[in-house]
């Protein structure tokens, strides 16, 4: 029994470093607290609590990740854009911690492969990744303090993916730039499923879009909020010369 238990010690201590040494790559200083790190990735599908009956996932770490990414981000915009208003530097931050955006960074740092979860990784939405890209950095606060994670985002988002000028040219949403729009030139618009079915067992959704009662574009997508997104972008691409002289 004895030797049994110092093979799964031994087995767990391995395991662990090869989590650290994963950490460490990613982050460019060593952790000190693994726990946070392994919450940091633990879907609430795992079911796990902690001895009080909380729930051991990485959703809590998710919001606090957020929370940091924000004020960093606004601190940086503030500094770098010493002209730029309220409006300005809030449509700037948003941007860069889009959920596309977010998404994008936690592929590049391939952070899906630390997930715990009895959910087969193919069926997580895109959102996974920037979720667990936010709660990496929440657990960074945790485990190293403010100073630590201002220092991980410098680095390893605003150093490698923020261009403010790059940026001001970026739409975040065509859908708000279309209504807007609309509304702007009284133009009556509305968008319509027009179809809901599934292909090779996926479900989509078909969405149309009218000004003034003529149909501008159709998508399909996963669901209705993503159809409409890019039904409007082929809309904007359709009106883009009298959009940007709005």
């Amino acid at each position: 029994m004895n030797i049994i238990k110092k093979i799964f010690k031994k087995s767990r201590s391995q395991e662990d470093g090869i989590f650290f040494n994963s950490m460490e790559k990613i982050l460019g200083f060593a952790p000190l607290d693994l726990n946070f790190y392994r919450k940091a990735f633990t879907h609430r599908s795992s079911n796990k609590f902690s001895l009080d009956g909380t729930p051991m996932n990485y959703e809590r770490l998710e919001f606090l990740g957020d929370a940091m990414l924000s004020a960093v981000i606004a601190a940086h915009l503030y500094n770098k854009s010493p002209n730029g208003d309220e409006g300005y530097l809030t449509k700037m931050r948003s941007k860069i911690v889009s959920r596309e955006h977010l998404n994008e960074l936690g592929k590049d740092y391939k952070l899906i492969q630390f997930i715990e979860s009895k959910v087969p990784v193919n069926h997580f939405g895109e959102n996974i990744h920037g979720n667990i890209f936010e709660s990496l950095i929440g657990a960074i606060y945790l485990d190293r303090g403010y100073t630590y994670c201002e220092n991980f985002i410098q680095k390893k988002v605003i150093l490698p993916y923020v261009d403010i000028s790059r940026l001001e040219g970026k739409v975040i949403s065509y859908k708000s730039l279309v209504i807007e729009w609309c509304q702007k030139e009284k133009k009556s618009f509305h968008y319509d499923i027009f179809d809901d079915n599934a292909i090779d067992g996926q479900r989509l959704f078909g969405v149309k879009l009218s000004i003034e009662d003529k149909v501008i574009a159709k998508a399909r997508a996963t669901s209705k909020k993503k159809a409409e997104e890019k039904a409007s972008q082929r809309a904007y691409f359709a009106f883009q010369e009298k959009m940007d002289k709005k």
